[in-house]
């Protein structure tokens, strides 16, 4: 039978295999080598409470089931679990997302498992939950949807958004590309979905409480007598119940939906309320962090700013000490000249000797000179004032005498 068997994916242990993505366990275990050591193997379910479930059904999967089978896209689950998940995928499938998609021609099914700190046989993890993502890609009527179904949750599958699925995924992956084309999604064939995933739900509930009410009436009423039966107690037991039965399940129905919408509403205040103050610690933290780097850069600056004044403080203390020194320079400049020209006074004094007594021979000789120049002088212009004064003498004497000429 299909569901007997079991795939496994040999290059993922062994690289250098030269096996098919999805062979028989039984020959990937003599064609491959350290076979298990990144996968689970049939041998990690033998002896435990859990099966092989898949995580996509065999019957939902259209003309390529074999991936279904294999071991890595298997998960633990517990029979009544696996039971409920199948179900609930064909019921959705069947009555909610197929018909909500143009007949499933464009529809497109992404199914996983958060993985829990349980293990099978210390190896194999048991779901925390699993999950299925749907994506309509028809033009202008898509949608996208997702669900979730908790093993331990005795409540059945329950729908979230997309976004709100990724949030719940490890390291918050994007499912589909474009978010499915979240802009322009219908949101009245969400709602036909979601109508008919309440459906699904009431009917699980039903079934449920159905079952455990026969149970506990079954354990309650005493054991009768084999062929002592009577059919009008019966009847009578059966008359007095089921409206009992009936207004328990309704009060179950309305409790659970209330609930539901308590929750629902709790969850969307907390989520506000998140929200609030992450932003207000965002807003704290980018002050603080502000404040702190102003607050580092003004310390970074200080070195700086001391080492300017330090210099500026040398410079001015340089400054006094060179007018200080030139100060003391002229101060002692003074008497070291005065003693300087005393000591020289006499050099220079024997020296201007020979210079003074040249100076006087000139002026001695100057005045000598001087004196004959005179002399000389005067005596020339007695002469010539005689042989003037005698010229003219004779003149006049000619010019009185023409006769004797």
């Amino acid at each position: 039978m299909p569901s007997e068997r079991r795939m496994a994916d040999a290059r993922i242990d062994d690289p250098s295999s030269n096996l098919e993505e999805v062979t028989e366990e039984a020959d990937a275990t003599t064609s491959a080598n350290s076979l298990g050591g990144k996968q689970a193997l049939n041998a990690d379910y033998l002896g435990s409470d859990y099966e092989r479930g898949q995580l996509y059904p065999f019957s939902l999967s259209g003309d390529s089931p074999t991936a279904t089978f294999t071991l890595t896209n298997a998960a633990p689950m517990t029979p009544s679990f696996q039971k409920r998940w199948y179900v609930n995928l064909h019921s959705l499938m069947d009555r909610a997302l197929t018909p909500q998609c143009g007949g499933g021609d464009e529809l497109y099914i992404l199914t996983g498992a958060v993985p829990s700190d349980l293990r099978v046989r210390g190896r194999v993890s048991v779901p925390e939950f699993v999950w299925l993502a749907a994506c309509c890609a028809v033009p202008g009527g898509g949608w996208a949807m997702g669900f979730v179904q908790h093993p331990r949750d005795v409540e059945v599958i329950e729908d979230v958004m997309v976004k709100e699925l990724e949030k719940l995924l490890p390291y918050s992956p994007q499912l589909f590309q474009n978010n499915c084309g979240e802009t322009e999604q219908d949101t009245e064939k969400m709602k036909k979905i979601l109508e008919v995933v309440n459906q699904v739900q009431e009917e699980e509930r039903m079934v449920q409480s159905k079952g455990s009410a026969r149970g506990k009436r079954s354990a309650l009423l005493p054991p009768e007598p084999a062929g002592e039966r009577s059919s009008l107690l019966g009847k009578l037991l059966g008359f007095i119940a089921t409206p009992l039965i009936k207004l328990c399940q309704l009060i179950y129905c309305v409790a659970i939906g209330v609930l539901k919408y308590i929750v629902y509403f709790l969850w969307f205040v907390t989520k506000q309320v998140i929200h609030g103050i992450e932003s207000c610690l965002y807003r704290l933290g980018s002050a603080t962090i502000s404040y702190f780097l102003t607050i580092g850069e003004e310390l970074a600056s200080i070195p700086w700013k001391v080492l300017k004044v330090v210099v500026r403080i040398t410079r001015a203390i340089l400054r006094i000490l060179c007018c200080l020194l030139k100060v003391v320079c002229r101060v002692l400049g003074i008497p070291v000249r005065v003693l300087v020209d005393v000591a020289t006074f006499p050099v220079y004094t024997i020296g201007a000797v020979p210079i003074v007594c040249r100076d006087i021979a000139v002026g001695l000789g100057g005045i000598i000179s001087l004196l004959f120049d005179t002399a000389f002088g005067t005596m020339g212009g007695l002469f010539q004032a005689i042989f003037t004064v005698c010229k003219r003498i004779g003149y006049k004497m000619t010019f009185d005498n023409p006769g004797e000429l």
